[in-house]
């Protein structure tokens, strides 16, 4: 894809829709999503076999990666390596993410 995407469009839809997670840019070396957490939700995902970046749109709460929480809100960018234990938790305010993989998620086995 080359161009140019409206992140708050997309995540308009989702919020829509009621999605938590859609991916809106892909590449063999880089995916692009937006992953949403209600206020109080339980996140329940695995880690990746790729390297990771947040960049909190909107929200706040606490992202645990390996043993260490770091409190995370609007402007908060954080990276979290390929195969390294990570999870949102004492969501306080609904969050929305904008998640990059590199290389594109579910590439790598």
């Amino acid at each position: 894809m080359i161009g140019v995407l409206d992140v708050e469009r997309q995540t308009e839809e989702m919020r829509r829709a009621g999605e938590r997670w859609r991916e809106i840019m892909r590449t063999s070396d880089l995916s692009v999503g937006v992953y949403r957490l209600a206020k109080g939700a339980d996140d329940t995902q695995a880690p990746h076999t790729e390297d990771e970046v947040y960049y909190v749109l909107a929200g706040c709460g606490v992202l645990r990666i390996g043993g260490s929480d770091h409190p995370v809100g609007p402007g908060s960018l954080a990276f979290v390596p390929a195969r390294v234990e990570h999870r949102f938790h004492d969501i306080t305010a609904d969050l929305e993410l904008l998640v990059f993989f590199a290389p594109a998620e579910g590439s790598r086995a």
